[in-house]
């Protein structure tokens, strides 16, 4: 039995677990689509922010007033009609600032002249997009201001002359709204430059991080080009690589307790950038654990009908094997008192042959009366069925529950938790245990030995096993008439047969009767112990009431008994030295009284 428990437990463990990673992992290859989606959004977005201002230095570098301030840097006439030009460059265009450099790197006119952080009198030479449009490219570099200490995106071209660049045209684009509808996403949003530095991040907590240390040529770059200003950079504490195909990872975010993300990265711009979205898996995995867990339960369900449905197919058949075990112990015991009997009239018998005649009668019967009494037992057990099955299916209904609690607990991690289930399943365990053994320990056949036997005791144990058929029927059992410090000196297996059977016939008796009550008492009268068992049914009839302790004498309809019971109990009473009487009660009902010696 807990053998087969063991195998359902490990069965539906296996089941849930095998549901539970099926459907994880297709909740994160959804998870993953999403995600694709939204890092080409963000992509999109800002490469279309980016790109739609590529042409603007260019188209400014043509201006002759700015060509006219290179050629003459003290005209202060030039110099105000180059600041008011590129002002409203930068109000028309909707950018952070423009300026324009010499080809030393000296700003001589910017659009924000006129405010304190102006970039007048400023030289940026040592900044990597001057010196790239300086060389006639377009100067492309994101980096926190010299002057101003704000971030922005600088895109720089030349002013050709004569002999080459003569001069250098800066627009700053600032990325504050592209970074603001970042951080409207539920999800950790980074952009990433080519060195592995965070720059943009939808947690302001995460921004000048770096995802792995730097070289020191690269360190060196940074610190020359004043790319961060003073912003001190420092690791960003977890284990995230920068690849085209999805990944997940466990991290603490800052103010956050410990997750798993999906993370999901994109290349983007012209300068080597990523956009990076991790995003959390904690739905996914509870779907997931949800669809494990009723995966369990089912299996543990259709287990437990099948287990259900062949203990009771095989109860049935050990009961018919009973009854029929009984018909052919009556018809054996007819045939040898037959033949016995007529050995005894032949006329030709001694007395001496007789006499042993007699002895072997009196031990065919003792054997053929210990038979009568296993196989009545047996066929009593098949009418326990019903109370069997409910006290087993009880603990193995919390074994399930209590099994299925530790395997969620152990994924919590809740190890003290785990250790009280795995006791209470322990405790489970030992009480099937216990009314296995109470049903094996009926059904063998003992040698009779009396001793000081509890009445108390047996009355609840035979409660116990009569208990489904009271429910069916539906009638009240009252014990408060038994003291706890009664005793007897009796066989306890056998007693307790005696009780069952009495408190059967009672139920069976209570089945149609409008007031279902069964009344059990005992009480001392001399030495002896009587236990009285009535019920407030129609009673016995008085033809029945010679014949009720007859073998095979019986009043209920085909099939739903052999007759052996009272006789059987008769039987046993008299070898404990006791006796079992009946009679009708003066309130109507059935009243049987055992009598056995107090102890």
């Amino acid at each position: 039995m807990l053998r087969r428990l063991a195998l359902t437990l490990v069965a539906c463990v296996m089941v849930g677990w095998g549901v539970r990673e099926a459907v994880l992992v297709r909740q994160l290859d959804l998870l993953a689509q999403q995600s694709r989606q939204h890092v080409e959004f963000y992509r999109m977005s800002l490469e279309s922010l980016l790109s739609r201002n590529e042409s603007l230095p260019r188209i400014i570098a043509i201006e002759d007033r700015l060509k006219g301030l290179l050629a003459n840097p003290a005209d202060r006439k030039a110099q105000d009609e180059a600041n008011r030009y590129l002002l409203d460059v930068k109000n028309g265009a909707d950018i952070n600032a423009t300026y324009l450099m010499d080809r030393d790197g000296l700003t001589l006119a910017a659009s924000n002249f006129q405010l304190p952080g102006s970039y007048v009198g400023h030289n940026y030479g040592y900044r990597p997009y001057f010196l790239e449009a300086m060389h006639g490219g377009l100067g492309r570099f994101y980096g926190v201001g010299a002057t101003t200490g704000e971030p922005g995106y600088f895109l720089a071209a030349p002013i050709a002359g004569r002999e080459g660049a003569i001069g250098t045209v800066v627009v700053k684009i600032s990325l504050e709204n592209f970074e603001s509808a970042l951080a409207r996403n539920g999800d950790p949003v980074l952009l990433v430059d080519a060195n592995g530095v965070v720059v943009l991040a939808s947690m302001p907590e995460l921004k000048y991080q770096f995802l792995m240390p730097l070289e020191a040529g690269v360190t060196q770059q940074i610190g020359l080009s004043r790319q961060y200003g003073d912003q001190q950079l420092r690791p960003l504490g977890m284990s995230l690589r920068l690849q085209d195909e999805p990944q997940r990872i466990r991290a603490a975010l800052p103010g956050r307790a410990p997750d798993t993300f999906l993370v999901q990265s994109v290349k983007t711009g012209s300068l080597g950038w990523s956009i990076v979205l991790l995003s959390q898996t904690r739905q996914e995995r509870q779907s997931a654990l949800l669809a494990g867990v009723a995966a369990g339960l089912a299996v543990a369900f259709v287990m437990s009908l099948v287990f259900f449905f062949r203990l009771n197919i095989r109860r049935y058949n050990e009961r018919r094997q009973a009854e029929a075990a009984l018909r052919q112990a009556h018809a054996d015991l007819e045939k040898r008192i037959a033949e016995r009997t007529a050995d005894l009239t032949a006329t030709n018998v001694s007395l001496e042959e007789k006499i042993g005649a007699l002895k072997t009668t009196e031990t065919i019967l003792r054997e053929t009366r210990d038979s009568a009494v296993q196989a009545g037992k047996l066929a009593v057990l098949g009418q326990m069925s019903a109370g069997i099955s409910h006290e087993l299916n009880q603990p193995l209904t919390a074994l399930h529950t209590l099994a299925d609690n530790a395997v969620d607990l152990l994924g919590r991690g809740d190890l003290d938790e785990v250790r009280e289930n795995l006791g209470l399943i322990r405790q489970m365990a030992v009480r099937m245990g216990r009314i296995v053994g109470e049903i094996k320990s009926f059904t063998r056949k003992p040698s009779l030995e009396r001793r000081p036997v509890e009445v108390a005791g047996l009355v609840v144990q035979a409660l116990m096993l009569v208990e489904a058929r009271r429910r069916q029927v539906e009638a009240q059992i009252d014990t408060q008439g038994v003291p706890g410090d009664l005793r007897v000196r009796a066989d306890p297996q056998r007693l307790e047969q005696v009780l069952v059977n009495l408190l059967l016939n009672a139920l069976d008796a209570l089945a149609e009767a409008p007031d279902k009550r069964i009344e059990v008492a005992a009480s001392r009268a001399v030495g002896r112990v009587r236990i009285v068992v009535r019920d407030s049914g129609c009673g016995i009839a008085e033809a029945a009431l010679p014949h009720l302790f007859e073998p095979f004498f019986t009043t209920k309809s085909a099939g739903q008994g052999l007759g052996l019971g009272l006789a059987i109990s008769r039987m046993i009473a008299s070898e404990l030295g006791g006796s079992l009487d009946a009679c009708n009660s003066g309130a109507g009902g059935a009243e049987f009284t055992v009598e056995l010696e107090e102890a």
